[in-house]
Parts: structure tokens; C-alpha cells; sequence
């Protein structure tokens, strides 16, 4: 036993001084090169130090910054995309005194002189982007009630006419003249409005019933579903007449307060088209302003409210 510790402490002894002679000729390689580095001049050093280390200094801040930037942008764009909907949605609500009524004509004081034109029947390819295009030409708001199939089958054109900030309403989805249960006319009026919804964020309280029926249970719907039920009180009867005699119908039963019905789709329109430069040209000669009918019955509103106020 005494030989084996002996021997190992030999070795043992041996490995600690190669290790440190190893150690020693390692430190006399490289003090040489520490020394070199050491007396150096220490600007470039600096500059090249400052170089790589600011990068990584304002890498975390510019992140920052950019992260911050994004969700200010995010919030913005969420605030204006909101403000924007209330506004779509504003456009076609109408009154709640008016909710679950029938409509025919708007009541206003003798010193309104205002008018409502309303668009029936579409969105319908090419027409009704005519219609929207001279209505935008003469500053208009008007009012179309949408007939959900069609909707369904251009809904850009949807989308173009409440992005120009008109006013929507509900004509159904497939615009027949039949009579209805409850559970037929719910299938007619809430898919109508869904779709409406779904493709252009409007939620819509305003029905008017395929051929101004109102005896066959959609009318009676919608009044349940408190939608105000729009009827009209000029009928340009542009579906029938000549251009001349469609002019001739609206101007003869045009008055203040007054809802004009027209198309702008289920058919060939050309016929209205051609004739509302003339119509619009002949209100305004006669000192008419337009409006939707939203706009028409929150005017009313006013007035009323006002004589209220006046008989107190």
C-alpha cells in the first residue's frame, strides 16, 4: 500500500507541474499579443466597439418603437373603421317613434320644402351604378330598398351604393305577391337583413313590401320586428311609362315631405335612368332639397318637437 501511494503521488505530482508549465507557455504566447493590444491606441478601439454595440443598444428601442407605431395605427384604424359603421348604420335608422308604423309621407312644417327619392328592386348590374353615378353628380342621398336574391348576386355593387353613403332598406328576398305565415314572411324579411348586415354592416329598420301589399303578413312582420314600413306617395310608375310621362307622374304628385318610388333594378331600368337627370334638374327648380328617408322622418321629428316646445 505504501509503494502504491507513493507512486500515485508521483504522478499526481507530476501532472500538477506539466500543467503549469503548460500554463506558463501559454501565457508567454499570448502576453506578447496582450501587451501589443494593451498599448494600442485606444480610440479605434472604441470606435469599432461603439460601432458593433450601438446597433444592439437601439435594436430593442427601434422594435419598440415600431411595436408601439403599429398598435397606435391598429387603434386608429379600429376607431375610424368604428366611427365609419355608426355612420352606415346611422344612415339607415330611422326614428324610434317611427318603428313598427306605416309610412307614406313625411309631415313638415310649411318652410321645409323636402323631398325623398327611393330606388326599388336592386342592387342590378349597370343600373344601378348609372343611378348612383348621377346621384353623386347632383349631391344626392337617396334611399334603396334591396331585394335580398339579387343582393346576394352583386354584392359590390351593394357594398358601392353604402359606401356613397345612401340609405338602405328591406324588399324582401325573393319579391313575390304571395301570402304569408309567419314563419314564410320571418324567411323573407330576416334573411333580407342578415345578408344586408353580413356584406355591408348596416342594420337596416326600414321594409317596404313587394307592390306596396300590405294585407299579405310581411307588412304585419315587419311592424312586429319594429321595422317602420315605407310606402310612398309619388309613383313614377317607371316600370310602364314612357321617359316623358315618367317625368310628367313624379312632378304632378311631388310635395313637400314627399317619398318618390322608382327602380333601379328587377329589370330593364334604362327608362329611369334617362329620366332622373330631368327629374332631379325640375325638384330643384321648384326649390325642393333631397334627402333619405331616414333623413325625412328625423326631420319631422324636429318639427314636431319644436311645436311641442312652442306650446308650452
Amino acid at each position: 500500500m505504501t509503494k502504491l501511494k507513493l507512486l500515485w503521488r508521483r504522478r499526481k505530482n507530476f501532472i500538477v507541474a506539466f500543467m503549469a508549465a503548460t500554463g506558463s507557455f501559454l501565457l508567454g504566447v499570448t502576453w506578447p499579443i496582450n501587451f501589443l493590444r494593451a498599448n494600442q491606441p485606444l480610440q479605434p478601439i472604441q470606435a469599432q466597439v461603439l460601432a458593433v454595440s450601438q446597433p444592439q443598444e437601439q435594436q430593442p428601442m427601434s422594435t419598440i418603437n415600431k411595436f408601439s407605431k403599429a398598435i397606435a395605427n391598429r387603434v386608429e384604424f379600429s376607431q375610424q373603421s368604428l366611427a365609419q359603421l355608426q355612420a352606415i348604420r346611422f344612415q339607415s335608422a330611422v326614428p324610434g317613434q317611427f318603428q313598427g308604423t306605416t309610412i307614406r309621407h313625411g309631415k313638415l312644417n310649411s318652410q321645409r320644402k323636402a323631398i325623398a327619392l327611393t330606388f326599388d328592386d336592386g342592387p342590378w348590374p349597370k343600373t344601378t351604378t348609372q343611378i348612383l353615378d348621377i346621384l353623386k353628380e347632383n349631391n344626392i342621398k337617396a334611399t334603396f330598398f334591396w331585394v335580398g336574391k339579387y343582393l346576394k348576386n352583386s354584392p359590390e355593387i351593394g357594398q358601392q351604393v353604402v359606401a356613397a353613403g345612401h340609405a338602405i332598406g328591406n324588399h324582401t328576398w325573393n319579391h313575390e305577391y304571395l301570402q304569408y305565415n309567419e314563419y314564410g314572411a320571418a324567411r323573407e324579411i330576416d334573411g333580407t337583413s342578415s345578408l344586408i348586415e353580413e356584406l355591408t354592416g348596416v342594420q337596416t329598420s326600414m321594409f317596404r313590401p313587394p307592390g306596396g301589399i300590405l294585407n299579405n303578413g310581411l307588412a304585419t312582420y315587419a311592424q312586429k320586428k319594429n321595422y317602420a314600413v315605407v310606402m310612398w306617395s309619388a309613383d313614377s310608375f317607371d316600370w310602364r311609362t314612357l321617359t316623358e310621362s315618367l317625368i310628367d307622374n313624379v312632378m304632378r304628385q311631388a310635395n313637400s315631405g314627399g317619398i318618390v318610388l322608382m327602380h333601379d333594378g328587377g329589370g330593364n331600368r334604362a327608362r329611369t335612368v334617362k329620366a332622373l337627370p330631368d327629374i332631379i334638374a325640375r325638384l330643384r327648380n321648384e326649390g325642393y332639397i333631397f334627402v333619405t328617408v331616414p333623413e325625412l322622418l328625423h326631420m319631422q321629428e324636429q318639427d314636431l318637437q319644436q311645436q311641442e316646445t312652442a306650446q308650452q
